[in-house]
């Protein structure tokens, strides 16, 4: 089989995986803030098929991925469902509910980064094992640096329209221009964030 459409297929595995614990976060938080919407409708899980979007994440993603001359990723998974008025927290609720996504991305991130950084010592003669952990380290910290872009409907936004509720208004206002703006900003901006953090966890440059 291509060894390119191997790593494609392998990249969006990662990438489906990741978003499912970035979206149960945001679930188990709502939970735990008091909301059990994401229970009740049955997306409190880390089941992948019960997060998928049929369109943004399984025919785009794949279509961008499987062409000759992309190589790389556009998708999404389906936003965890939950309702403000039960959360516990009503000031800052929200904003825990928007960031933990972020955070279980970075989490992941951040325990096979480190388990590069001490550990990978012992498998360097398995250079496809650390890559292969090291492209979950990369993936994971893009995922959560790209959501933390605060244009809607990325988490960024709803953590900047608690911080700063004046914001929300011009924010919305943006509509499905804010997808534009991320791109943009992924594309020029987050690679060397994103390469900056991978040096800083795992110690090594590796992309």
């Amino acid at each position: 089989m291509n060894q390119v459409f191997i790593q494609a297929i392998f990249i969006y595995l990662i990438i489906v995986l990741s978003a499912t614990f970035h979206e149960y976060a945001h679930g188990l938080m709502a939970f735990h803030l008091g909301d059990d919407t994401a229970k009740r409708m049955g997306r409190l899980t880390l089941n992948p098929i019960a997060h998928l979007d049929i369109f943004g994440t399984v025919i785009l993603p794949l279509l961008f991925l499987l062409t000759p001359g992309f190589g790389f990723f556009i998708g999404w998974a389906k936003p965890v469902p939950y309702n403000p008025l039960n959360l516990s927290d009503r000031k800052y609720g929200s904003l825990k509910v928007a960031v933990a996504g972020p955070l279980a991305n970075l989490s992941i991130a951040l325990v096979l980064g480190l388990f590069l950084r001490f550990g990978g010592v012992f498998f360097v003669t398995n250079t496809i094992f650390v890559g292969l952990i090291a492209l979950i380290v990369q993936i994971n910290i893009f995922l959560a640096l790209f959501n933390l872009i605060p244009v809607p409907p990325l988490d960024g936004s709803k953590i900047i329209f608690d911080l700063i509720p004046s914001s929300e208004r011009l924010l919305n206002q943006i509509g499905f221009v804010g997808v534009f703006i991320a791109l943009v900003i992924s594309f020029y901006i987050l690679n060397p964030i994103a390469q900056f953090v991978f040096k800083i966890i795992t110690g090594a440059t590796l992309f």
